[in-house]
């Protein structure tokens, strides 16, 4: 039987920043469903999950490139639960290189898609679960690549394009689903360090970004937070 306290699902949580945000909404009593493209790496981050003793956790294969990936995580989650509580697009594909020639066609597809349409494709297969929650709240890990102007990280200019689209996606949403309850919630980091100082003048760290997350999931149903962006003091790197 599930528990009774939030059902969240964090997307790309096999590391990394995604792995960060699934064990602090653990670390406050949720059960979390925990995807990644890489299954092993799913449950590597649900087994730290279960030793930590709060929450509780699932793991799940997705693919957010592959819409029957997307479709069967998203039927998986519909036998298993009659409600989301918060879902996290976080999972992207980081793709280097300042010109259009650093990557391949298949790298560029990859990218819009994973960013872009898997975002898209999963937040409507799972919006019928998220309407059947109190709480419901959609929020996007978006990028300060999908800003307008942005021009400070070397990302490839498909990741630039993917990012737009997904913020694109995001403001529509929470423009239509807000007479609903169902709040959205982006955020626009810059490029950010895993781990590291929290101080003036250091780099933006993960564990920031996720605890804008918690602030803005945690505020009273009246309060709409539409986006975080955030002052870039330096970039990541020597």
């Amino acid at each position: 039987m599930l528990p009774n306290g939030p059902r969240v699902v964090v997307t790309g949580a096999g590391r990394g920043t995604g792995r960060t945000l699934a064990l602090a909404f653990a670390e406050r009593g949720a059960h979390v469903v925990v995807s990644a493209r890489d299954p092993a790496a799913a449950g590597r981050t649900a087994d730290l999950i279960r030793l930590g003793g709060a929450g509780t956790a699932e793991a799940h294969g997705c693919d957010l490139a592959d819409p029957a990936s997307v479709r069967g995580f998203a039927a998986a989650l519909a036998d298993r639960n009659d409600r989301i509580d918060v879902l996290v697009n976080n999972g992207a594909g980081y793709l280097p290189g300042v010109g259009l020639d650093d990557a391949s066609d298949e790298e560029i597809v990859e990218t819009v898609a994973g960013t872009a349409t898997g975002t898209l494709l999963l937040t409507r297969h799972l919006l019928p679960l998220l309407r059947a929650s109190d709480r419901p709240d959609v929020v996007n890990l978006v990028s300060a690549c999908g800003e307008v102007g942005h021009h400070r990280s070397e990302a490839h200019p498909a990741y630039y394009a993917a990012k737009h689209a997904q913020a694109g996606f995001a403001g529509i949403l929470s423009h239509r689903l807000r007479a609903e309850g169902v709040r959205v919630i982006s955020l626009y980091p810059p490029d950010f360090v895993q781990d590291g100082p929290r101080e003036p003048g250091a780099p933006l760290t993960a564990r920031s970004v996720v605890e804008c997350v918690l602030f803005a999931v945690g505020q009273p149903r009246d309060c709409f937070i539409r986006e975080f962006h955030f002052e870039q003091v330096r970039s990541p790197g020597p």
